[in-house]
């Protein structure tokens, strides 16, 4: 594995993730266009559809000498820029949207604020390990963030398979500090 390879996100034209994925993969550029399973239901019929979860997005793995081969793909727009450069995606961000995904069903997204709540990891289920910050819980519902991405997550994830971090424990993290310093 090529170890300057990172994620990054693309914006693409309206309705195109699909497609760019495809163009993508064809000039073989690792990407994701994550896909959500969607019930759509129709008069005569119910089907269960794969939609991008992510309108006008897709993750590519590259490194920065790929990065005008991505841009000359029919479909991109651009990448998506943070403080001036192509912003990175955390592995372990691709890593948490691919396991929810293969988990759930109707996903839906949530534009978000970044806030800082109580941080959390998820002791049980199919975000075992994953930390995050809390943005709100009602009974059963617990918002995942992920930060980079700028979008909330939502499961249903029993609360007692959450379990709070003390602060000391994160305020020494890289992300973290890069994120809320």
């Amino acid at each position: 594995m090529d170890t300057n390879k990172k994620w990054y996100a693309v914006y693409t034209r309206p309705r195109w993730e699909k497609k760019v994925a495809d163009l993508l993969t064809r000039k073989h550029i690792e990407n994701y266009c994550p896909l959500n399973k969607v019930v759509r239901q129709w008069a005569d019929r119910k089907k269960l559809v794969l939609e991008p979860l992510f309108t006008s997005y897709v993750f590519v793995h590259a490194t920065p000498q790929e990065h005008l081969a991505i841009r000359q793909t029919d479909g991109i727009l651009n990448f998506v820029y943070w403080l001036g450069q192509p912003a990175v995606i955390r592995d372990e961000e691709i890593e948490a949207v691919k396991q929810f995904l293969d988990e759930y069903q109707n996903v839906s997204l949530e534009k978000i604020n970044v806030n800082m709540k109580d941080r959390v990891r998820i002791s049980s289920g199919p975000l075992i390990a994953q930390e995050g910050d809390v943005i709100e819980v009602r009974s059963k519902t617990v918002k995942v963030q992920l930060p980079s991405l700028g979008y909330a997550m939502i499961a249903e994830v029993e609360k007692t398979n959450v379990e709070v971090i003390p602060i000391a424990s994160y305020t020494n993290n890289y992300f973290y500090n890069a994120l809320f310093r």
